[in-house]
């Protein structure tokens, strides 16, 4: 009986031995295959990013009104900040999970993106493709600039300056971990599909809802697992989109493009410089060749200039618009001031002529000839190439987007910045002075202004009556908060919501908004009219309904 117990005692402890053994292999076995599972899973690329539930997507609070419309834009899972290392990062991930914590991690393809156009146009169309990528959950590949257009940088490699040329792409893309995913290139396996010319790729269509990068855009993403862009300029409207889409918008337009430490540095030297000796203004003379050649607009040019001017237009066929009457464009004030014109306009606004004035521009059509006017009345005219020695800008030479972005950065510093022209860095800079604090921006009404200058040259107005009518005109065209115009159905029109982008500003001291669009064009302007004065009066009676005049400084 005793040798029947022993044995039996044995058997019991050799089948607890047996089972022990058995869970050990079968939890070694799961946590292997997970392992290779992330691990495999991992190194295909094939996770993207998601942020945490609930997580502000642009600034420091959060707003509902997306969830208002959550039946119109694609529902955002719960997410977390995607590890930085591959396998055993996520395996804890995985485990968290179990455990009861909330977390998906899921890619739905590739998007890669072809900027089109100038400097500050490929800034605003970046910040629009990192926001489209954001809310279809795909995997962002580091835009591609402009390579072919009248604005492509020549460089090095002839292929035009990349991305990582102008901008810091680490911070660029580390900066926005919490939204998106953004890798420097496809992984090898899709990056063969580029190789042989089998992408899919398409232009969007401009000034288009979320709605439809959600309808149209992701589906072929989910197809074709990768999809590229080849235009990216004016592709999501300025308005009626989520209030999270137009903060991120401004998210990476304020935070996340950075400029590379060498033109950094380079333009913390020139404002120093500028500081130095005293208050500057930045003026954007937007009077190059291919400004006048693009718009048609050659007033003051001559014959031959006018020649050459339009022989440039009919070179670039994805230019449209070839036949253009300049006079008529002009006083539809859709043309730049000219050199001579904005002298006039800086004195009849009384720019003290002892201020610097920094000429944010490239070589100035028609050279010293056309500039004549403008230095005789302002003497302390500067520009980058002046300021600095040829060998602190060797680096920038032929490179036109790099020498924008200096002078981008000068621009946001200025004391005043006025534009002659309302083109995409006017209007980027405009906006980014306004998230600054609304610094001053004087915001030329050219239409008018070329009226009354051609008054003025006439003999119609007096100098007095000129200067004054100017001052007026533009005593709320000074950077105050305003509201966007909209315009449902013609969305070039209306006002580019990089100009100002109000739902990411700060409120301001000046109370209650003020509207730029009450003068009544067709009514003209003579020193007799008091059209201007009741604007003032009217917009001043608003401004006290709220307890609060505007404040406007003085010129």
């Amino acid at each position: 009986m005793g040798v029947m117990k022993g044995g039996g005692g044995e058997r019991v402890e050799k089948l607890k031995y047996s089972r022990m053994k058995l869970w050990m292999i079968r939890a070694t076995t799961s946590v292997l295959l997970w392992t290779c599972v992330v691990q495999l899973t991992a190194v295909g690329e094939t996770w993207g990013p998601r942020v945490l539930k609930g997580w502000p997507s642009c600034f420091t609070h959060q707003d509902s009104s997306f969830s208002v419309i959550e039946d119109k834009v694609l529902s955002v899972p719960a997410r977390v900040l995607p590890p930085k290392s591959k396998a055993l990062p996520l395996v804890i991930f995985y485990i968290l999970g179990k455990l009861g914590k909330t977390w998906v991690y899921k890619n739905n393809g590739y998007l890669m993106v072809s900027c089109n156009g100038g400097l500050n146009q490929m800034r605003a169309a970046i910040c629009d493709m990192v926001t489209i990528a954001r809310y279809l959950n795909v995997t962002l590949i580091v835009p591609e600039l402009d390579k072919t257009s009248f604005w492509a940088d020549p460089s090095f490699n002839q292929y035009g300056s990349k991305f990582q040329d102008i901008f810091d792409v680490d911070h660029f893309i580390t900066s926005l971990r919490d939204e998106v995913r953004i890798l420097k290139e496809l992984p090898p396996r899709l990056k063969r599909r580029v190789e042989t010319g089998t992408v899919y790729s398409m232009p969007p269509i401009s000034w288009s809802d979320i709605l439809y990068y959600r309808n149209q855009i992701l589906p072929l993403i989910r197809k074709y697992k990768v999809v590229h862009l080849n235009r990216t300029d004016t592709r999501l409207a300025n308005n009626g989109q989520p209030l999270d889409i137009q903060k991120l918008r401004c998210r990476v337009n304020f935070s996340a493009l950075r400029f590379t430490s060498q033109i950094e540095d380079l333009g913390k030297r020139v404002i120093k410089l500028l500081r130095q000796n005293g208050p500057f203004i930045v003026l954007h003379l937007r009077y190059e060749m291919d400004m006048l050649a693009f718009s048609g607009c050659t007033q003051g040019c001559n014959n031959e200039e006018v020649e050459e001017l339009t022989r440039m237009r009919y070179a670039y066929p994805w230019w449209k618009e070839k036949i253009i009457n300049s006079d008529l464009k002009r006083k539809d004030g859709l043309c730049p001031l000219t050199p001579e014109e904005t002298a006039l306009i800086l004195r009849a606004l009384d720019i003290d002529n002892s201020y610097q004035i920094y000429i944010a521009a490239g070589e100035i059509y028609g050279g010293n000839r056309r500039m004549a006017s403008l230095a005789s009345a302002y003497a302390k005219l500067v520009r980058k190439e002046t300021l600095l020695e040829p060998s602190d800008l060797g680096f920038f030479q032929n490179h036109s987007s790099q020498m924008a972005a200096l002078d981008y950065l000068v621009s946001l510093e200025s004391d005043i910045f006025i534009p002659t022209y309302d083109g995409n860095m006017a209007k980027v800079v405009e906006g980014h002075r306004r998230f600054l604090g609304y610094k001053q921006t004087i915001l030329l009404d050219r239409r008018l202004l070329v009226d009354l200058i051609d008054q003025y040259n006439s003999g119609s107005l007096s100098w007095n009556e000129f200067s004054s009518a100017v001052k007026e005109s533009h005593k709320y065209r000074k950077g105050q908060p305003t509201q966007r115009s909209v315009m449902l159905d013609r969305p070039k029109e209306e006002d580019y919501f990089y100009a100002n982008p109000e739902e990411c500003l700060k409120p301001s001291s000046y109370g209650q908004v003020v509207s730029l669009h009450k003068y009544d064009y067709n009514e003209g302007f003579s020193s007799k009219d008091t059209n201007l004065e009741m604007i003032r009066v009217e917009l001043e009676e608003s401004l006290r309904g709220s307890g609060e005049v505007a404040r406007g400084h003085n010129f």
